[in-house]
C-alpha cells in the first residue's frame, strides 16, 4: 500500500536551471566564514502539513549544487532499528538559487496517500548522502485532542533571543502536533543578509522544524520593498519564502503562495496574508476565499492566522481595511480564535467595547465571539497603546512570550507563557449551546508587565528613567 501511495506522491524532478533564482538582499554581506552556506548534507529541513494532514505531509530542504537529484525515503516507523528496509523512495522538484552564501539547491517532496494516525520516518538526500531519519505522525482521521504552539514575530536577533522562547515552548509543550507563526519570521531589510536570517531561523528550530509540521503566515517583513521605474515603491514577496516552505497550495487565487488551509483533528486552520491584502490588491480574492473556507469547515473549531492585527495593542488605531472585510466573516462563521503578530507586544481581546464590557456580557449569559490575540516571540518590542489598560483582557510590553493551545472535542485551552516558562495569561473556550463559553484563569497570575517612566519614542534616545518590568532599561518603542 505504501509503495502505491508514494508512486502517486512523487513529483517530476527539475534539473538545476542555467540561471539560478537570486535570493540576495540589500542588507549586509554574509557572516564571516559563511556558517549558513549550503553544504554536502541537507539542511533547512522543514515539514509542512498538506490540506489533510491525516493523509499528506510535505517537506522542503536545501543542499549544495552537487546533490543534483531530489530524493527522499519514507517508511512507517516501528521500534526495530532496521525499519528503513521497508522505506520507499520519493522524488520531487528542485530549483537552483544564488545568495550571498553562494549557490544552493532547494528541494520539495510531497508524501501523499498516508495512513491516518500513523508514525512515519523520512530522510532526505544531499550530495554526501542522506540526512538522519526524522519522524512525524499523521493526524487522526476525525476529531481528536491535540496540542499546538503559536508564536508571534521572531524577526530580529532570531538565533540570539528568539531561540529562547522557541525552545522553551517546544520543551514545555512536550509533544506539539503543529507550530504556527504569525508572520515576520525574519526581518529581510535590517542588518543581516537575508540568507543568514533564514539560516538563523532554521537553526533556531533545528530538528524540530523537520518533525513538527509548521504553519507559517507571511508578515510584511517577508516582503521586500521594490522601487518602480516611476520612482514609486511597491512590495514583492521575498524570494526565500517560496523555496523555504512546501505549503498546501490551496489558497486564494490572488495570493497563492502565502494563503492556505489545513484541517487537523477537528480544527480548520485558515492562513491569510494581510500584507498582500493591504498593499497588493488581493483583499477581495482573500475575503471571498476566506468566506468559502470557513463555511465548509468540517470540524467544530475554526482558527485563523495572519500578521496585521484586527485590534492593535501597540499602534494608535486598528487595521481598518482588514477589520471591515474580515471581522464580519469571523463573527458570521463563529471563528473561535484569531492569532496575529505585527505589534511586538502582547494583547488578548474578547470584546471590542473593552474588558469590563466583555465580563459583564458573559456574566449576563452572552456567548463569547472570536478571541483576538497578538503576541511577540523575538527581541523587538513596541510600547502598549493608550487602550491597553481598558480594552484587552490582558496585555504586556517589553516581554517575549509563547502560547500553547490544547484542543479537545468540547474545549479549547490557551496558555500564554513568558519565555522563562512562567504562566502569564490564559483562558478556556467551552462549546455550549451552539457557541462558546469563556472561562478565565484564577487571579494568581503575574502582575501586568509594563514599562515605567516617559515613553521611548522611535529613533529617539532612551529616557534614563524608563525601566522595563524586570528593572532593566525598557526596550519598547512607542508606535505613532
Amino acid at each position: 500500500m505504501l509503495a502505491a501511495a508514494l508512486a502517486a506522491a512523487g513529483g517530476a524532478q527539475n534539473p538545476p536551471v542555467d540561471v539560478p533564482i537570486d535570493l540576495g538582499g540589500e542588507a549586509a554581506p554574509a557572516a564571516p566564514g559563511q556558517p549558513y552556506a549550503a553544504r554536502n548534507l541537507p539542511d533547512r529541513i522543514i515539514l509542512s502539513p498538506g490540506s489533510d494532514p491525516a493523509t499528506e505531509m510535505r517537506v522542503s530542504w536545501r543542499t549544495d549544487m552537487a546533490a543534483g537529484e531530489t530524493l527522499a525515503e519514507l517508511a512507517e516507523l516501528v521500534p526495530a532499528p532496521n525499519f528503513g528496509l521497508r522505506a520507499q523512495q520519493v522524488s520531487g522538484d528542485n530549483v537552483s538559487t544564488l545568495s550571498e552564501n553562494g549557490t544552493a539547491l532547494y528541494h520539495k517532496v510531497r508524501f501523499a496517500g498516508l495512513k491516518p494516525g500513523t508514525a512515519y520516518a523520512y530522510r532526505v538526500k544531499g550530495s554526501a548522502g542522506f540526512s538522519e531519519w526524522h519522524q512525524f505522525r499523521t493526524a487522526s482521521a476525525g476529531t481528536a485532542p491535540f496540542r499546538f504552539i503559536y508564536m508571534g514575530d521572531t524577526q530580529n536577533r532570531i538565533l540570539d533571543i528568539g531561540s529562547i522562547g522557541w525552545r522553551r515552548a517546544l520543551l514545555q509543550a512536550g509533544n506539539p502536533a503543529l507550530m504556527a507563526h504569525a508572520g515576520d519570521l525574519v526581518a529581510s531589510r535590517d542588518d543581516m543578509t537575508h540568507d543568514d536570517e533564514w539560516g538563523e531561523w532554521t537553526a533556531t528550530g533545528g530538528w524540530a522544524l523537520a518533525t513538527v509540521p509548521q504553519l507559517p503566515a507571511a508578515g510584511n517583513h517577508e516582503y521586500v520593498d521594490v522601487v518602480q521605474p516611476d520612482g514609486s515603491e511597491t512590495r514583492q514577496l521575498g524570494k526565500h519564502w517560496p523555496v523555504m516552505f512546501n505549503l498546501p497550495g490551496n489558497g486564494a487565487e490572488a495570493a497563492p503562495l502565502t494563503t492556505y488551509f489545513a484541517d487537523y483533528q477537528g480544527v480548520r486552520f485558515v492562513v491569510l496574508d494581510g500584507t498582500s491584502a493591504l498593499d497588493l490588491g488581493s483583499l477581495e480574492s482573500q475575503t471571498a476565499w476566506l468566506d468559502a473556507r470557513l463555511a465548509e469547515a468540517p470540524g467544530p473549531w475554526k482558527i485563523v492566522l495572519f500578521h496585521q492585527p484586527i485590534f492593535t495593542c501597540a499602534r494608535p488605531g486598528d487595521t481598518p481595511v482588514l477589520k471591515a472585510a474580515w471581522k464580519p466573516l469571523f463573527e458570521k462563521h463563529k471563528v473561535d480564535l484569531v492569532l496575529q503578530g505585527h505589534d511586538h507586544c502582547y494583547g488578548r481581546l474578547t470584546a471590542e467595547a473593552g474588558r469590563d464590557a466583555g465580563i459583564e456580557a458573559r456574566a449576563g449569559g452572552a456567548m463569547q465571539g472570536p478571541v483576538y490575540m497578538v503576541s511577540v516571540a523575538g527581541a523587538k518590542m513596541y510600547g502598549l497603546n493608550d487602550r491597553a489598560d481598558t480594552q484587552p483582557d490582558r496585555a504586556a510590553e517589553d516581554t517575549s512570550l509563547f502560547q500553547v493551545i490544547d484542543i479537545a472535542p468540547g474545549r479549547l485551552s490557551l496558555r500564554a507563557y513568558l519565555n522563562t516558562g512562567v504562566l502569564y495569561d490564559g483562558f478556556d473556550l467551552v462549546k455550549a449551546g451552539g457557541g462558546n463559553r469563556l472561562e478565565e484563569l484564577p487571579d494568581d497570575l503575574p502582575a501586568m508587565r509594563r514599562c515605567s517612566g516617559p515613553p521611548q519614542l522611535i529613533d529617539q534616545p532612551m529616557p534614563s528613567d524608563r525601566l522595563g518590568p524586570d528593572g532593566l532599561p525598557c526596550t519598547a518603542e512607542v508606535k505613532d
